[in-house]
């Protein structure tokens, strides 16, 4: 067994290969081509739907930054490596952060999207995340030094959560987690009452069962039995996806997914999953990177036609990082997706699970990954966030993200590598200026892109 000493040693060490303040640069690949990455995605995506995606990361620097975490694993490989590593989200920037229920039915703040998520160097997640600081910060037009102060507030928590967590012990830190209650107190000491006013209401809403309410808006009723609404293109019911034969290929696609999901939840959450029957399903629009793949929405009823149940089964292509990181363990990858999430979040959905079918259009078989559609699912308007309670947003963003570290790596190795000063806080804050200029060039040459037609965009929905 390694002390915590060796381990120690083991952080300091990567030091000397790979200097905190390293962490500042980078070189671009110069065959580098961002709608090329992007381009190569789209091919297995559903053709209609593409535009749709193009559209939405058309809207501005940050909105691209979202979609194209592809292209930001490429420029990844070409940075400093510690060799620290731990299960990474992969997609780790501040709009993937926010509110949900525990199976105890409290309100956690945690990260809450793990499409990309492999084992790799602990550092990818944190530059992803303080990049997304300052490309946020100048889409909002704060200051120059408003945005490095949240990036620099993003990696020093994270540092000083790592530090935190590597001097407790292990049952200590999986048990970490942080609730909405203490998010509250921060904000109001960030001096944002209207936010925090915002914050107080949303977690009220929510915890009187508010988020089943609004669930709920994705019901209509026909004669007397609760079915998915129809507002294309963003949410479609399969009965109306095309031609009798198209929805009857959903029907089936979607049928089987379930079968082989059942198998992989635990034996008690079969038998409460098994309470449940089958009434309507969808296909939904989700997110910016993900739109285009395969994501269904079903409906399920249990005791009675009011007691309703929302399950999305989303479509899980390799991770961004593989061309980088080498392969995922797992074969499938829903699985990939799912014991990813197991790892790094402090309270996962007790409905989550994998599943691998045909798909409805032919392509062969296709890996899932299943979870409910929403649980109490709440996040902060970062769209209207002012600076101060940005960067104690900030702040909360890297205690999570350590969190989910210290729990998948070595928490000791990699605390003692970031030592306690902030050299490693300012290198990365460096490299969050350095690469939003490359986010900005590249957000103008998906512009161009349109412009000269080698892409289709839809705008506004």
């Amino acid at each position: 067994m390694t002390t915590v000493a060796e381990r120690a040693a083991r952080g300091r060490e990567a030091r000397k290969a790979v200097p905190r303040s390293s962490h500042a640069g980078f070189e671009l690949d110069p065959r580098r081509d961002p709608i090329a990455i992007i381009g190569a995605q789209d091919r297995s995506r559903l053709p209609s739907l593409v535009p749709i995606r193009t559209g939405r990361m058309l809207a501005s620097p940050f909105a691209f930054y979202r979609g194209a975490a592809a292209v930001m694993a490429r420029d990844l490989a070409s940075t400093p490596t510690t060799g620290l590593e731990a299960q990474l989200s992969g997609d780790a920037h501040l709009a993937n952060f926010g509110g949900f229920a525990s199976p105890e039915r409290d309100l956690v703040f945690d990260l809450n999207d793990f499409d990309e998520t492999l084992r790799g160097p602990f550092e990818w997640d944190v530059k992803r995340l303080a990049a997304s600081f300052e490309i946020l910060g100048r889409a909002r037009a704060f200051s120059k030094a408003d945005r490095r102060q949240s990036a620099l507030r993003a990696v020093q928590g994270y540092r000083e959560a790592i530090q935190q967590f590597a001097g407790v012990g292990d049952l200590e830190v999986w048990y970490a987690h942080l609730d909405a209650t203490a998010m509250l107190a921060e904000l109001e000491r960030a001096h944002d009452p209207r936010l925090a006013k915002k914050v107080k209401r949303v977690t009220a809403k929510v915890e009187t069962d508010g988020d089943r309410r609004a669930l709920a808006k994705l019901t209509r009723w026909v004669s007397g039995a609760p079915r998915l609404v129809s507002e294309p293109p963003l949410m479609t019911p399969v009965s109306e996806l095309g031609d009798d034969e198209e929805a009857e290929a959903a029907e089936t696609a979607i049928k089987a997914i379930f079968r082989t999901y059942r198998k992989t939840v635990a034996a008690d959450r079969r038998v409460l999953l098994d309470g449940f029957h089958l009434v309507d399903s969808a296909r939904k629009v989700v997110g910016v990177s993900s739109v285009g793949t395969r994501c269904w929405v079903v409906l399920l009823t249990g005791r009675d036609e009011n007691d309703l149940l929302f399950l999305q089964a989303k479509e899980a292509d390799p991770s961004v990082l593989e061309p980088a990181l080498g392969a995922s363990r797992f074969s499938n990858h829903g699985r990939r997706v799912v014991e990813g999430q197991r790892l790094i979040q402090a309270a996962t959905d007790i409905f989550l699970g994998w599943a691998r079918a045909e798909s409805d259009d032919g392509r062969g078989e296709v890996d899932f990954y299943v979870r409910q559609l929403r649980d109490w699912k709440t996040s902060i308007d970062v769209e209207r966030i002012l600076p101060d309670a940005l960067a104690m947003y900030a702040s909360a963003c890297g205690w999570t993200l350590a969190r989910a570290h210290a729990r998948s790596g070595d928490r000791i190795a990699i605390a003692a590598y970031l030592g306690k000063n902030d050299v490693f806080d300012r290198a990365v804050a460096d490299f969050a200026v350095a690469y939003a200029d490359v986010n900005e060039h590249d957000h103008e040459a998906l512009r161009g892109a349109v412009a000269d037609g080698r892409l289709t965009a839809t705008e506004g929905v």
